[in-house]
This record gives C-alpha cells, structure tokens and sequence, in this order.
C-alpha cells in the first residue's frame, strides 16, 4: 500500500504534469508574470464554468473576502454575521476593515450557519452575512437569500471549501456554490479542490458595477495606470498559478467525483457504529452521497465521535501512519482575537459540541481501495478495542 496522505497532491501532479508543466514554461519564457495572458484566459473559463458575469481572479482567499467586503462599501461598526464553526480568515477579515464580527452557532447535520441563529442576530447596524459552504457543502442559499431581502442586506458566500459543488433551489433549479449571494470569494490554496501550486482566490458576482469596482480594488484602485481612483490593495493572481489553475479547472467535475467516491466508500464501511456520525448532504436533491450527488464536493470528510477519546483515536491513527485532522478544535468565538462580551454560551450549543467531536479523515482524488479500508478497519479496531 501506498503511504497515505491528508492530501496528495504529488500524486495528483504526476497525472497532468504534462499539461502543468508546459503551461507553467510558457509563463516563463513570455516573461507575462502578472496580469497576463493565461490570467485572463482562467478568468474566462472559470466564468463559463460557473455560469456566472464575472470572476475576478486576486492573491489568496483572504483577501478575496476582504476585497468584496470593501467593494460592497461596508464602513466601520456595521455588524458582519457569519458562521461560529469556520476558519479564521472569515471573522478575520470582517475585524481588519473595523467592521464588527457578530458570530452564530450552527446546523448539526451540515455544520453550516443556522437560519434561526441568523435571524436572532440581526440589528439596525447589521449590514452582511457571509454564509460559509464548509467543509464541500452549500449553506442554505435559498433562505438566507430570503433573509437578506427581507433585511435589505448583503451575502457574501465564503466558498473556499465547495467550488464546483451545485446548489438546488426548491424548484429544481441548480446553481454553482459561489454565484448565488451578492458575491462570492473563494481560495485556490494548493490543498483545495482546485488549487494551484501557491497562493491563489477569486471574488465571483453577477453585478457589473460591483464587478468593476472590485477590478480596481485588486490592482491598487487602478483603472488606468497611475490614476488611483478607489482605495485599493495589491492582491493579483500571477500568470504562473492561473496556467496550473486553468489546466486543473477541466478536470475539477473528476477531482470531485473522486472525492464522492471515496466519501461514499468511508461511508458504507463506517456505517452502523453507534459511536461514529457520518456526514450528510441535506440537499433537496439528494438523499445522503447518492450516485448522482453533486451538493457536496468534501473539501473535508468529517465525522462526529461519541464516547470516544478523540485525541486517543488521533494518536491510534498517526501510530498507524494515518494522517487526520480536527477542523476546528476551538470556536472562533472563543478564540483571544474574537472574544466578546455580547456573546452567550447558550446560543453557541451545536459549535462547542462539534469542537469536542469532529475529525476529518484524508481525502483527496488519489485515495484508492486499499488505503480507505485500512483506514476505516483502523478506526473500527480502536473503537472495538
């Protein structure tokens, strides 16, 4: 057997690097190492892709979610919901801009934000909420998008985790993950489905003077060359990741498909044991990881433990050269940075309990047969003792 890893993305490169390598060369000997051609050409396939006006590519994913943020015209104070159980870089950039992080709890079965939780934070100073799709599956769009009219508010998605993962509305339509808020923003982190080999993101909308406002803002409030007519940042996708982007983006509906498929097989050798939870999709289209799923794209694959010693079970699996990981082991509002005297811990129930209990299992698109039943026997053989 092969040695396993979280993410193998040597193994992923050895089956294009024939296509990788000579894009990346191409780069090079133009010299086109900012803004050039092969950025522009990923930008517009990635628009076809999503179905979406327009995809501004820029440094990272961070700062994909600061740049809509600031294209959006948010001013300092006006409160940001956003999920409690995320990463950082969601809550981080919210307090960078000096707007104010209001944290919620959220779903047991999909770990997105809570539609209830939503509604309880809003206030006359709330401005935007920014949905995350963690882990690879779509918060649900339909209502917040309700609740944001209703509100006269914002979305924001936060869709590093679930690029290419479809959204279905109760009427069948089906939508990508990223084009449906106000704006989306996205990370290509190497580790990501569609990552490149560094830094990467892009910010996603379908409105054209947004669209415009947020080109200037990557590129230092430039329209024209020395003429700063925005406030803006230095945040450009160099030429060299959007040649392995764009060879990757044809091959992103197989990267996923091959995650389902290793989700489904993790599943059925899981299932049945009482002290394990596998994860769910909730779409209305599916029921559980289908053969035709296409809401969930496990960015992550992440149980729940109950009665079981996690940081045991993560030493069992590492002494057994499984590698694994708790996304996240402390709440973003418990954090030093983003603690708050408003914030009760009734209202935070779902997330301090998922702390204690998620562990993700490794998944990518080189996991094979063999490496998947010996990490689930693995995992078996510790809860049986």
């Amino acid at each position: 057997m092969k040695k396993i890893q979280m993410v193998d993305l040597k193994g992923q490169y050895s089956d294009i690097k024939d296509i990788v390598n000579p894009s990346i060369q191409e780069v090079i000997e133009n010299t086109t190492f900012i803004n050039g051609p092969k950025v522009h050409e990923f930008q517009k396939n990635l628009e076809s892709y999503l179905g979406v006006k327009h995809v501004i590519p820029c440094a990272n994913g961070t700062d994909a979610l600061q740049i809509a943020m600031m294209g959006l015209g948010l001013k300092p104070g006006d409160e940001v919901i956003t999920a409690d159980f995320t990463f950082a870089a969601t809550v981080e950039v919210i307090a960078l801009l000096q707007l104010t992080p209001v944290l919620v709890d959220v779903n047991e079965d999909d770990f997105n934000i809570n539609m209830e939780a939503i509604k309880k934070a809003i206030t006359p100073k709330t401005k935007a909420i920014v949905p995350v799709h963690l882990f690879g599956q779509c918060a649900n769009m339909e209502a917040i998008m309700e609740i944001a009219q209703e509100h006269d508010l914002f979305v924001i998605e936060d869709n590093a985790q679930a690029i290419g993962a479809n959204y279905t509305y109760s009427n069948g339509t089906k939508v990508k993950a990223g084009t449906i808020g106000h704006v989306g923003a996205t990370s290509f982190f190497p580790s990501k489905n569609l990552g490149c080999y560094g830094d990467g993101g892009a910010i996603f909308t379908n409105n054209d003077d947004l669209a415009h406002t947020i080109r200037g803002i990557v590129n230092h409030g430039m329209y024209e060359r020395y003429h700063h007519d925005v406030v803006g940042v230095n945040s450009r996708l160099d030429s060299i990741q959007a040649a392995v982007l764009d060879a990757k983006l044809p091959r992103l509906d197989s990267y996923n498909k091959a995650r389902q498929s290793a989700a489904k097989k993790y599943s059925k050798a899981l299932e049945g044991i009482e002290k394990i939870t596998t994860p769910k999709t909730v779409s209305k289209s599916c029921d559980g990881i289908c053969d035709s799923c296409d809401c969930h794209v496990f960015h992550q694959y992440t149980l729940r433990i109950n009665g079981i010693d996690r940081d045991a079970l993560v030493k069992h699996l590492n002494d057994n050269g499984i590698p694994c990981g708790v996304y996240y082991p402390i709440a973003l509002h418990k954090q030093k940075a983003y603690q708050d005297s408003r914030y009760n811990e009734s209202d935070f129930e779902v997330t301090n309990q998922l702390v204690k209990d998620v562990i993700s299992l490794p998944m990518h698109t080189e996991l094979d047969d063999e490496q998947i039943e010996f990490i689930t026997s693995t995992i078996i053989k510790f809860i049986n003792g």
